[in-house]
């Protein structure tokens, strides 16, 4: 594949990443299950995806950062928050030659331990850090952990190829 054809093939798979993760996110506050103490992003899901393509890693970085814009995020939620799935990302892609099951790890780790941090100061809701951590933990645990992990492994299992 030639240089040009590659680089278009990586920008197209991180648009349509990017695409997806709004979307999802989108239905999601549309749930109402997107942001606040307790979050069930389905995009979450998405997370995995650096297991399969390095596209993953800008497209989950910008899906997330246009997903809380439009989702009327603080500028520190979009930023912060952008930067928890960016690292999260780039973690799920140093670990795709290890377990499926690890995959979804870095990703709930960046958000356990920034997000938090902004929903106490830059929404200033009432409660500890400790306790946003969980509350943050349990819904990237579900999004990420079972949902990214069935994702991965459906993904394998019909060989869909990025």
């Amino acid at each position: 594949m030639n240089s040009k054809k590659s680089k278009t093939s990586f920008l197209t798979k991180s648009a349509m990443i990017a695409a997806l993760y709004v979307i999802l996110t989108e239905l999601s506050a549309l749930l109402g299950i997107s942001s606040g103490v307790i979050q069930f992003r389905l995009s979450e899901m998405f997370c995995v995806l650096p297991l399969f393509t390095p596209a993953a890693i800008p497209g989950l970085f910008i899906g997330c950062f246009i997903s809380n814009i439009i989702t009327g995020g603080v500028i520190w939620d979009v930023v912060f928050g952008s930067i928890a799935t960016l690292l999260g990302a780039l973690g799920t892609w140093l670990l795709r030659k290890k377990s499926v099951y690890l995959a979804p790890v870095p990703t709930i780790l960046a958000n356990m331990l920034i997000v938090p941090f902004v929903i106490r100061y830059a929404y200033g809701a009432e409660g500890t850090i400790p306790f946003f951590m969980l509350t943050v933990g349990f819904g990237e645990f579900v999004t990420a952990g079972i949902m990214g992990v069935f994702l991965a492994k459906t993904l394998r299992n019909y060989k869909i190829i990025f």
